[in-house]
């Protein structure tokens, strides 16, 4: 006599899904987030220079200073994983609005064999979410408006933020949280971004 198949799960037996989680950075994160952040952003037009000759492109030496730094806010560095490996990363660090506190966005990796698959839009709604859980009144981004408008952002001018360098034009943009109260004024990052 056959065996019964339940009819809860037949058909489904076909190949294994991955699932993608994403959660807070932990310490054992930090060398595969390094090594997430180099390989997207190695040899893309618009990355950072190396801290050093020959080095990985300096968003991976960004994140470690940020890591370092006053600015550094834990519950915003938020990690991507695919069985059981970090394959995306963003993170939001303390930054200023005329003196009034705001966040600084970025860098945002995700491996290249992952990319376009919904890993850094998982990231983004993430790390937005729990931002504005925190009582946070506004994040800021340098990054192509084609890509950051899904998420809400806007170019900074026309809302009143002044970006830090002039030139940026509608790349610098900005996204308000629930507890925005008309902040504006110049946007100043977090210290590691001047080293940059």
């Amino acid at each position: 006599m056959p065996a019964r198949q339940n009819p809860l799960t037949a058909g489904t037996e076909g190949p294994t899904v991955s699932v993608m989680i994403v959660r807070r950075e932990r310490s054992d994160d930090i060398d595969a987030i390094h090594a997430v952040t180099a390989a997207a952003f190695r040899g893309v037009e618009y990355s950072l220079p190396p801290a050093e000759p020959g080095g990985d492109p300096g968003e991976a030496t960004l994140v470690s200073w940020l890591r370092d730094d006053a600015g550094w806010i834990p519950e915003l560095s938020l990690v991507a994983i695919e069985d059981d490996q970090v394959v995306g990363h963003v993170l939001a660090t303390r930054a200023y609005v005329e003196g009034r506190p705001a966040l600084g966005l970025g860098p945002l990796s995700v491996l290249p064999r992952r990319q376009r698959a919904g890993v850094g839009s998982a990231l983004m709604h993430a790390v937005l979410g729990a931002a504005d859980a925190l009582g946070e009144p506004l994040v800021a981004l340098l990054g192509n408006p084609a890509y950051y408008n899904r998420f809400g952002f806007v170019p900074a001018q026309p809302v009143g933020v002044v970006a830090p360098v002039s030139g940026w034009g509608d790349n610098f943009q900005v996204r308000t949280l629930s507890q925005y109260d008309g902040q504006a004024g110049r946007f100043q990052y977090a210290e590691p971004f001047d080293r940059i």
